[in-house]
């Protein structure tokens, strides 16, 4: 579903601000792969994410996605196979808009139709049954304004509208960040429900590193922009968040911060 091949990603280049964003990533998902990525800040994660979705191009190497070249491919593009929820619940919606015009937006993404013919008495239906999953009662407020909704019920709508289609690939985006616990646990439960339902190919980045070990068939750990530690399924049901980071100490040969500047334990 997802091949990265010898990414490589430089800011500033050239200059006293060079920096080293990404450096000869080879990152290889099948479908259904559900892969969580930690790293410190300055990582590269969010580079990856923008990267994979279009954001960004890189310097050098090669984007596959369903065994498409989509290197040069501009996000507005990419946008049609890939769905995203970012760590801002304000990011992901349109907060003028109803719910009802939210979900008709989202449901059209890769398809042909406009606004006005996405939102007729069977798709209002569909709408309604869909938000039953979120258990948030928004099936019965379709025509409540995005913007009056709380930080927690948006970001619940901004996973659902990112799922609607069944895109190839799911972005998730340090995407409980920003939540109080009670909300990110309830984002967390919802995400883990909707990616084992249609079988989603996933890429999570999160501080996190109890919701990274909780979620998922794969980790990734990243620093200075190189993917230092792959874990696979097996290996991955056994680690602990003291054996990653004595993991991370072994291959670095430095210890690893827990605060929140680099990795979080909350």
């Amino acid at each position: 579903m997802l091949h990265l091949q010898q990414i490589n990603k430089i800011f500033n280049e050239g200059t006293s601000d060079e920096k080293i964003a990404l450096d000869q990533i080879n990152l290889t998902l099948e479908k259904g792969d559900f892969v969580t990525v930690i790293g410190s800040n300055g990582a590269g994660k969010s580079t990856l994410m923008n990267m994979i979705s279009g954001v960004l191009s890189p310097d050098v190497g090669k984007i596959q996605i369903e065994n498409k070249d989509v290197t040069r491919l501009p996000e507005f593009k990419r946008s049609k196979f890939i769905g995203r929820v970012f760590q801002d619940p304000m990011a992901g919606t349109a907060p003028s808009m109803t719910i009802e015009e939210n979900l008709a937006m989202a449901f059209s993404r890769n398809k042909s139709r406009a606004l006005r013919k996405g939102v007729d008495k069977n798709r209002k239906e569909f709408f309604k049954e869909s938000l039953k999953t979120l258990h948030l009662n928004l099936e019965n407020r379709l025509n409540a304004k995005v913007g009056l909704l709380s930080g927690g019920e948006r970001q619940a709508l901004s996973l659902l509208m990112a799922t609607f289609t069944q895109p190839s690939i799911l972005l998730l985006d340090e995407h409980t960040a920003a939540l109080d616990p009670s909300r990110a646990r309830l984002i967390t439960d919802l995400t883990k429900e909707l990616v084992e339902k249609d079988q989603l190919t996933t890429i999570m980045v999160t501080h996190n590193m109890q919701q990274a070990l909780d979620l998922g068939n794969r980790l990734i750990m990243m620093d200075k922009g190189q993917i230092i530690l792959e874990v696979k399924e097996e290996e991955k049901k056994k680690l602990t968040i003291d054996l990653l980071m004595k993991e991370f100490q072994k291959i670095r040969g430095e210890t690893m911060l827990s605060d929140k500047t680099l990795l979080s334990i909350d």
